[in-house]
């Protein structure tokens, strides 16, 4: 829950865990409230993420928002201007430049919605999520519901024995796991091929 704020004060939401938890959803849920509320808001999504739609930000439960696509953060500050409000969804595929363009709409008085996942599929941190945790005003963790034993989930689990740090991809690739169902990669899988951007949408 976000307490009340002055207005012309803004500030940077973040919300974060692994797949299957929620994030997306309870980002949508906090931008409907602002559209309802006749706040000027603006949707963004990485160009890399068509798993469901090419202009709609769309949760694991089928709820959906329409949004704009970006290949580069700096996209967002252009398009976002004249908006109260900026949400943006799968933070961990923009690369660093994502902060700094973060920290200026909240600078410039707007609040800024970001959802991404925590960890990647080694259970590491994702890049640039904890950075914009570090710096946010709020952080809501989610967590999702281990396939394996039934505990609350916080890692993502690849299914595959792809190397590649990011594949985008559902229940087809990935699965939620908790602590000690979690199985990262042996050392021997992560130093196979290099790293790349792949999509299996």
């Amino acid at each position: 829950m976000v307490p009340i704020i002055h207005r012309n004060t803004g500030w940077i939401e973040v919300i974060t865990g692994c797949m299957f938890s929620g994030k997306t959803e309870e980002l949508i849920r906090r931008l409907r409230r602002a559209i309802i509320a006749r706040q000027k808001v603006s949707i963004f999504k990485p160009q890399i993420d068509k798993r469901y739609s090419e202009d709609h930000i769309v949760s694991h439960s089928d709820l959906k928002i329409p949004s704009a696509v970006v290949s580069h953060p700096r996209e967002i500050l252009e398009l976002a201007l004249e908006s109260q409000v900026v949400g943006i969804d799968e933070a961990q595929f923009f690369d660093e430049e994502l902060v700094p363009i973060v920290q200026k709409l909240a600078n410039m008085g707007k609040r800024v919605i970001v959802a991404g996942l925590d960890m990647d599929y080694r259970g590491k941190p994702f890049e640039p999520m904890p950075e914009l945790m570090a710096t946010a005003e709020y952080v809501t963790k989610t967590s999702a519901i281990c396939v394996i034993c039934g505990n609350p989930a916080h890692f993502t689990q690849r299914k595959t024995h792809d190397a590649e740090r990011v594949i985008v991809g559902a229940t087809d690739i990935y699965e939620a796991r908790c602590r000690n169902c979690f199985e990262p990669p042996k050392e021997e899988e992560e130093d196979s091929p290099k790293q790349s951007r792949k999509s299996k949408a």
